[in-house]
């Protein structure tokens, strides 16, 4: 590839390294170092007068050196006279923070789309963003690359009888991710809900359908032999009975059994709740009316960090019952959602096995170590976007980890050479 310099930032150099590989050149010299007093500096060791510059810098745990690495870095091939400076970002930072969730907040995501535009950024590479509408703070171009196609092979080469296994969105907005990938893999689709401001009646109303389909169940099986696993069609018998919706509650990021009772803060509040003729709850935080800043793409997340103790209801609006499930989500960033959705699936819906699947392996705190000793997560699959220690990929024996290098080298090769990259976005309906 000629008049092309592709330079690898300190955020994830593996995947850069990679990235270079499968184009057959070799990153671009550059001197990366921090001063005593911490301010960064870059010094660019070749000319890159009149070529096409490539910056390759991802998301890390120490993000926002490698942002003003990433800044600097465009800034100086900008500044050397490049014809064109394009900014790889495989995970984009502060993605999450793309909208204004609380008054007086701020839209970090377009702050730093701003800053890329003004450093010298011609052109921006991403893949799988937080939310698409996200290239719209651009003033650029921007590709917004799919670890989909990657995903959806390891599904098939690797999930038992994944034609009759279920994609499951964790929160209502991540449904269009998960229908996308249900339809390339031309397999069902399953939705979970997680509320608080519902569990009363809901439940209540469920629970009761439970048991009696229960008791329908054991009078079915009081009046026919037994028959063993795998003998027959009657082996049916077996599975959960279910009317497309299950619930259950969960507390402290885990489902709890029906007979365990609320704890008193939740009585109250309650007790509160109703004695208002209006539906309306007292507390802010839970009052959500038709004209409320209620958001779902973010119920579930954002609680995680309030008060744990606290008792939600989550939903299950599908049928996984002894079948494989997929829990689809962009990211895995935190584990209390995941691990509550594969505890309800496996115990009250009746599925085989759980994977969890997600572009960006984050695991921020002790999120992987939860994820791993849980009994019910069959395997962690994600992608080489983030970096991974590599010792943690060695000892862990849930975690698989995609390469995406090809995804990234071939859009760079057919944006160099004046190509279209749209084969890289068919490419998920085609599998």
């Amino acid at each position: 590839m000629r008049k092309c310099k592709v330079f690898v930032g300190s955020s994830h150099p593996e995947l850069g390294n990679l990235v270079c590989e499968r184009l057959g050149i070799q990153p671009a010299p550059c001197t990366l170092k921090k001063f005593a007093n911490g301010e960064t500096s870059v010094q660019i060791g070749v000319s890159v007068r009149d070529e096409d510059v490539y910056v390759i810098e991802s998301g890390s745990p120490h993000v926002n050196d490698h942002i003003m690495e990433l800044l600097i870095l465009v800034s100086a091939c900008k500044g050397g006279s490049a014809k064109k400076v394009t900014a790889v970002i495989p995970q984009f930072p502060y993605s999450k923070q793309c909208k204004m969730k609380k008054h007086r907040g701020a839209i970090t995501a377009r702050m730093l789309a701003n800053l890329l535009i003004m450093a010298g950024a011609d052109h921006v590479v991403s893949m799988d963003l937080h939310a698409s509408q996200m290239q719209g703070f651009f003033t650029k171009p921007v590709d917004n690359l799919y670890g989909g196609p990657s995903l959806a092979k390891w599904i098939r080469e690797n999930v038992e009888d994944y034609q009759n296994a279920v994609v499951v969105s964790k929160n209502p907005g991540g449904t269009k991710r998960v229908t996308a990938l249900a339809d390339a893999l031309k397999i069902n689709f399953a939705m979970i809900h997680t509320d608080r401001r519902r569990s009363k009646d809901l439940y209540a109303l469920n629970r009761d359908l439970k048991q009696l389909r229960q008791r329908k169940q054991s009078l079915l099986r009081k009046n026919r032999p037994i028959i063993k696993q795998g003998d027959g069609p009657d082996e049916e018998e077996n599975i959960i009975l279910t009317n497309g919706i299950q619930t259950a509650r969960i507390r402290n990021g885990h489902v709890i059994n029906d007979d365990e009772e609320a704890p008193a803060s939740d009585k109250d509040e309650d007790a509160i709740e109703e004695d208002n003729e209006d539906g309306s709850s007292v507390n802010g935080n839970d009052s959500h009316t038709f004209g409320g800043m209620y958001e779902a793409n973010d119920s579930d997340e954002d609680e995680e960090i309030q008060v744990q103790s606290q008792e939600k209801l989550i939903t299950l609006v599908g049928n996984v019952q002894n079948r494989s499930a997929i829990i689809l989500d962009d990211m895995i960033d935190r584990p209390g959602s995941f691990v509550s959705a594969a505890e309800h699936m496996m115990q009250n819906c009746g599925a085989k096995q759980v994977y969890v699947v997600a572009t960006h392996g984050i695991f921020t705190g002790d999120c992987f170590e939860q994820l791993e000793k849980s009994d019910v997560i069959h395997k962690i699959i994600v992608t080489n976007t983030y970096p991974i220690d590599k010792e943690r990929i060695e000892n862990s024996k849930k975690l698989v980890v995609i390469d995406v290098s090809s995804i990234f080298a071939e859009s760079i090769r057919r944006d160099h050479y004046g190509e279209s990259i749209s084969v890289l976005f068919d490419s998920l309906s085609a599998l």
